[in-house]
């Protein structure tokens, strides 16, 4: 259940109460007092919001015995404010080599002083260098063994003294006059590489972090994150908002309303029709800089770790998933409007794991997709280190290495403002923008999409959310409706997200929250946005730390990694993440008095939902061997799929086996295979109007790659796959040499009535079947192979066994009853109908709705 909370005045700042108790420390914690040496006033059940200033922490728990975290923060807070007024990199190095452990650690190692000056590096990377031992991570810049965080405290008598004993070395070495013999060795070309990586990075994150002061506000936010962290572990509940641009009372966290997709239909499909029509005045934006750690994705052939846009499913990998649902969209537009719409798709990329370049490459082999490379634009988010979470030390692999992982999908607004992307979209004429995750197999489902970018134009909304029912126990955030008292007075609603990460701040825990609302829980955040593009943009321009939403440190997971001798280290850690859907936290409304019923109308953020499996189904984890659990895996993603699938086709009066729960295919198959192109939409009120009749039996697989579609009364028993090249349409080469797809021309054709389709089909009893990936062995299947323009037709047939029917551009196949057997007949199609084809669907929009006709040419 959700604890009372609230916010109370405390000289003149805003501290959380919270009316349950809190938890005593455990018997062998030491007292905040002798760490902090706090006034005994300072000492109670409330805590300060913790803020990135040099007002230094007034309370804190326990830390390592020797380490003050109070200390380190205002000491680094004070080393920022100074670094921050000065105009000129000569004044910061001025201000860098006056800090003490700068100062100590340089004077303690003249022989790494000596090295560095003979490797001629730049005043700016020397200075980013003294950044990171002023920061306190001199250990990432020495060549000898680094000690593993696992035993820090424990060894913390014994470091003190190492050190100790090797600034005395070092010194000796210094007077016997052996220059650089004191740093060891003098570089060799891999450590020299290795310098150079390391600079790159530590450039990189001087220059993004800008806004909360470089490399020193890095690491003050991390230590500020890990203040609140020791706190959660004592059982104190904590809660704060680290980016409201003013101090707040939250007064209400609540379900927020919105419109239900599944049950409000016809407010939906005019939503729906909204984002249809403002197709032109949107972009894509795809985050896929995450390292993607769960997956566990590895090229069989060379053993590279592999980021998630490659993982291969259904047949392609999930980045072209993602491309092929915003294709259908466009080929939807055309059938509507008759015009051409190629939408510009952002993409944020990252070094972990190669990702820009796989990505890149990819869609460099992939001929951009038929797009254009004109229409994509990448940009590549800074890694940043992973800290140990007990003094915030920068984790190592081997000197000048830190671990290193993007920092989190929240960068985005700021990086796409850095980078120009905001500036691209509007040259392109584009206001809003859709935001999907990769992983999210299902987010293109039906009118999800489109509803919510609808509503967002329509209505001149700043953000939206699409969510649905949470899973109990999930590792996801939720969607909230915030209420906040804002020190003039004025009441502030929002609809925002809260990560699963920061639930104890708030008591969030997994029961009943709120009687009111869609339902009776918080529903799930999926990050599937609709974005008002200049609105995102004014938050990634603001300079400050705002342009970073949703900061955290998630020290829940282990850390992995193995250190240069080869030894595996397991260590509680994370790195400094922001969330993307937290820049919700700048749009709260303003009103005079408190809104009590229905305020989410007026706001300029907003939600909807619909059923989870038309919402989310992730294929984001592995699933290791004699997992019980399918969720987020690749696995339990198929099976919602499937039953997207037969949710759709049972409403075409189409029979087929229904599909249990997850547990019950853990050791086996799914009872069938059914991948529909989403071209034949993706709205299913015009997939409906394609198919209508007939049944699929269990065990039975059918694959449709054609969007110029017709099913009557088809009864399938075995695999039927339908391939067409032409799917939406033809490619064109344009005046660049790139071969462009042109919608609606030349596309291949199918259609089936009264058939009958016999064979053995899938082996399900194959071990090596891998469902999720279309990976399966076959005893018999009827495929059906369209090149360019191709048409096949079968009408009142039986087609039974092995059959492959392979049509050229330009010819159409048709199959009928024979005397015996069957009669097949291939036939030049008429030239004046090489275009537009011997028959296609015309779209039309009636109301709220779209109707289609089969028009025979």
């Amino acid at each position: 259940m959700l604890h009372s909370t609230s916010l109370l005045p405390h000289n003149n700042r805003f501290v959380f109460s919270f009316r349950s108790k809190p938890s005593f420390f455990h018997s062998h914690s030491l007292s905040f007092s002798k760490f902090l040496s706090l006034p005994s006033s300072s000492q109670s059940s409330c805590c300060h919001v913790s803020r990135i200033s040099t007002e230094t922490l007034e309370v804190s728990p326990p830390p390592p015995p020797d380490f003050n975290f109070r200390r380190e923060i205002a000491r680094l807070a004070d080393l920022r404010d100074r670094l921050s007024a000065c105009s000129t990199l000569n004044e910061k190095l001025r201000v860098i080599d006056a800090d003490s452990r700068v100062k100590r650690f340089f004077r303690s190692r003249r022989g790494l002083a000596g090295v560095l000056a003979s490797l001629q590096l730049s005043s700016d990377q020397l200075f980013l260098l003294k950044c990171v031992v002023a920061a306190g991570q001199e250990h990432v810049l020495c060549l000898g063994e680094t000690e593993s965080l696992e035993s820090s405290v424990a060894t913390s008598a014994v470091k003190s003294a190492l050190y100790t004993l090797a600034d005395m070395i070092e010194n000796m070495d210094s007077f016997n006059g052996n220059g650089g013999a004191g740093f060891g060795m003098a570089l060799g070309d891999h450590e020299i590489a290795e310098l150079n990586n390391l600079l790159e990075i530590l450039a990189e994150i001087e220059r993004f972090y800008d806004c909360i002061g470089g490399i020193v506000g890095y690491q003050i936010t991390v230590l500020e994150l890990l203040v609140q962290k020791l706190f959660e572990m004592q059982n104190i509940s904590w809660a704060h908002q680290r980016h409201d641009v003013k101090e707040c009372q939250i007064l209400g966290i609540n379900a927020p309303n919105g419109l239900n997709l599944s049950e409000d239909t016809e407010y939906a499909s005019q939503a729906a029709l909204w984002g249809i029509e403002g197709l032109p005045d949107l972009g894509e934006i795809y985050p896929l800089g995450g390292s993607a750690d769960r997956l566990g994705l590895v090229d069989p052939n060379t053993g590279e770790c592999l980021p998630a846009a490659m993982l291969p499913y259904c047949g392609r990998t999930l980045l072209e998933g993602l491309i092929r649902d915003l294709q259908a969209r466009e080929f939807l537009y055309f059938k509507l409007y008759g015009k051409q719409c190629i939408t510009p798709v952002a993409i944020m990329t990252s070094s972990a794991k190669n990702n820009h370049k796989h990505v890149t490459s990819l869609c460099e082999r992939l001929s951009w997709f038929g797009r254009g490379r004109s229409t994509f634009q990448f940009f590549e988010q800074p890694l940043v280190p992973v800290v140990g979470a007990e003094e915030g030390q920068w984790l190592v692999t081997k000197p000048f290495s830190p671990l290193s992982k993007p920092g989190g999908h929240g960068v985005i607004w700021k990086l796409a403002h850095d980078k120009g992307i905001f500036t691209w979209f509007y040259c392109q004429g584009r206001k809003g923008a859709t935001v999907r995750q990769v992983s999210n197999v299902v987010a293109a489902t039906d009118l999800t999409l489109l509803a919510l970018a609808g509503i967002g134009l329509r209505q001149g909304k700043k953000l939206g959310f699409a969510s649905c029912k949470r899973i109990l126990g999930a590792t996801e955030g939720v969607n909230v409706l915030m209420e906040k008292k804002s020190l003039d007075g004025n009441w502030e609603y929002g609809v925002s997200c809260i990560e699963y990460t920061e639930f104890d701040k708030f008591g969030i825990t997994t029961g009943p929250l709120a009687p009111k609302g869609l339902q009776t829980e918080f529903p799930a955040n999926t990050n599937i946005l609709y974005i008002d593009l200049p609105s995102a943009e004014l938050v990634g321009s603001s300079k400050s730390e705002t342009s970073l939403p949703g900061m955290v440190l998630n020290t829940r997971k282990p850390i992995v990694y193995t250190d240069q001798f080869g030894r595996r280290h397991s260590v509680s850690g994370g790195r400094l993440e922001c969330t993307m859907q937290n820049i919700a936290d700048n749009y709260s409304n303003s009103y005079s008095s408190r809104c009590y019923n229905d305020v989410e109308d007026k706001l300029d953020t907003y939600i909807v939902y619909n059923e989870r499996r038309r919402v989310t189904s992730s294929a984001k984890k592995k699933r290791r061997h004699g997992d019980k659990s399918l969720h987020q895996t690749p696995d339990g993603a198929l099976l919602d799929i499937l039953r997207n699938a037969h949710d759709l086709l049972s409403q075409c009066d189409i029979r087929l086996p229904e599909i249990e729960a997850n547990e019950n295919y853990v050791d086996s198959g799914p009872p069938f295979l059914i991948l529909l192109h989403p071209a034949l939409g993706p709205l299913w009120e015009v997939t409906k109007q394609k198919f209508y009749g007939g049944s699929i039996s269990e065990g039975s697989e059918l694959q449709i790659e054609v969007a110029e579609f017709f099913w009557r009364n088809v009864q399938l028993n075995g695999s039927l796959i339908i391939i067409s090249e032409n799917v939406m349409g033809s490619m064109k080469i344009n005046e660049n040499g790139e071969s462009i797809l042109h919608y609606g021309q030349r596309c291949g054709r199918c259609k089936l009535q009264n058939v009958k389709v016999l064979n053995k089909g899938i082996d399900w009893t194959c071990g090596e079947n891998i469902y999720w990936k279309h990976d399966v062995q076959r005893s018999e299947v009827l495929q059906i192979i369209l090149h360019g323009n191709a048409e096949f037709e079968a009408t009142d047939v039986v087609l039974q066994g092995n059959h492959v029917f392979e049509v050229p551009d330009g010819y159409k196949l048709k199959i009928t009853p024979g005397s015996p057997g069957l009669a097949i007949k291939l036939d030049p199609i008429d030239q004046d109908m090489m275009e537009s084809g011997s028959w296609h669907w015309d779209y039309k929009i009636e109301g709220s709705h779209i109707q289609l006709e089969l028009v025979e040419s």
